[in-house]
């Protein structure tokens, strides 16, 4: 299964080798519906509006309905769509191998195509009005609106790195070795930083770096403004896949068959034990309490009787004094 799984409103949706989109209960596992196309489907869903769109090896482009999975459209592109819809508005941009579509995302019908005239192996990435997207060994920059060509910019390998958007900068691998930096305005090189091996790792940008995978078994990261390296970590193979940022953390994984965690986790630790100024008393100790306890109690009831006994022995006296001064 080469689909990545996206999740929404409690359900997981995937493709599959088997010609199949799935989607799953997110808790539980259990199928809620299946759609099966005619061919592999290696793009990746993407969720809008309650639809689900993705590419099929069948060279089509579908919209189906993400409750029930009933077909919504079908594009026939004339070519396998290994991409992954971007949807901006009510447009759902893809690729298709060697052109990339904008379908109307409500209806299916094109606004319009670009033909790359190369291989096409990533997804494109949209932002600002603007598609970048990659074919052979160039990144494009079209016109969301119109399809037209502003910019291409050639590396010295295949690209097959889906490209990252942020902060004015196009950011994408190639076999070259190399990961660039593109001007998104005019696609002139910032900068570039050559890796040991290929690199199909589609960079991830967050908080000021860029990350990635190289197939000289490092994960990189890289100031995204200035291409210096401020880490990178061996791991025990190629680093095909792409990185992912949630709360500070990079997750990646390696054909060494592990996924790492880089950064900083907080793990909840239990609370210190804190001693009771009052000790607990021991068995020795509670025997001492209790002898303490009874000694203490004789001594008030004998104290007690003493008073009774004087007492007594006041009214007895005075009783007898009283009788004495009647005889007298």
């Amino acid at each position: 299964m080469e689909s990545s799984a996206s999740v929404a409103n409690g359900i997981v949706y995937f493709g599959s080798d088997d010609d199949y989109v799935y989607a799953l209960n997110s808790s539980t596992g259990s199928k809620l519906w299946s759609f099966g196309t005619g061919g592999e489907v290696y793009s990746s869903p993407t969720i809008a509006a309650g639809v689900v769109y993705v590419g099929s090896n069948d060279f089509n482009v579908y919209a189906l309905n993400a409750v029930t999975g009933e077909k919504i459209w079908s594009y026939g592109t004339g070519n396998y769509v290994y991409s992954s819809p971007a949807v901006v508005g009510s447009v759902v941009y893809v690729d298709s191998y060697m052109d990339v579509y904008a379908l109307n995302a409500s209806s299916g019908d094109k606004i319009w195509s670009y033909p790359a005239g190369a291989p096409m192996y990533s997804s494109s990435a949209i932002s600002n009005g603007v598609v970048y997207t990659v074919s052979n060994n160039s990144v494009y920059a079209l016109s969301a609106s119109t399809g037209s060509k502003m910019w291409s910019f050639p590396t010295g390998g295949v690209i097959e790195s889906s490209p990252a958007v942020a902060n004015g900068l196009v950011f994408v691998g190639s076999d070259d070795h190399k990961v660039y930096a593109l001007n998104t305005v005019s696609g002139s090189k910032v900068w570039s930083f050559a890796t040991g091996n290929i690199v199909d790792s589609s960079p991830f940008v967050a908080d000021g770096l860029v990350y990635f995978g190289s197939e000289d078994s490092n994960v990189y990261a890289l100031n995204a403004a200035t291409g210096d390296k401020i880490w990178s970590y061996v791991t025990g193979s190629a680093v095909e896949s792409s990185p992912s940022v949630c709360n500070g953390v990079v997750y990646i994984g390696s054909d060494d068959n592990n996924v790492y965690a880089f950064g900083s986790i907080t793990i909840p630790q239990p609370s210190p034990y804190v001693p009771s100024l009052t000790p607990t008393p021991t068995h020795a100790s509670r025997e001492l309490s209790t002898s303490r306890i009874s000694r203490d109690s004789l001594l008030i009831i004998v104290g007690v009787v003493l008073i009774m006994i004087i007492i007594v022995g006041l009214v007895v006296g005075l009783r007898f004094r009283g009788s004495r001064s009647k005889k007298d």
